[in-house]
């Protein structure tokens, strides 16, 4: 999917759920985002900070997730 068609879809609907893991440098502290597949797309996701999800959104197709270590999309 074209990024154009990805970014332009609204993400009324999308059901994120929250992945962490890692530190972010703090005691007892994780790195966390939360991830939803894009509705009425294939394989696009969205990304937001679980923290700060207003902050807005990052999207990403599958084949880009899975290329930077994200296997559990």
């Amino acid at each position: 999917m074209s990024i154009r068609r990805r970014v332009g879809r609204d993400l009324g609907g999308a059901q994120f759920a929250r992945l962490c893991g890692g530190n972010n440098g703090t005691e007892g502290g994780e790195a966390c985002v939360e991830i939803a597949a894009i509705p009425g797309t294939e394989d696009a996701f969205a990304l937001r900070d679980s923290k700060n999800p207003d902050a807005g959104t990052l999207r990403f197709t599958g084949s880009e997730l899975r290329a930077a270590g994200m296997s559990t999309i």
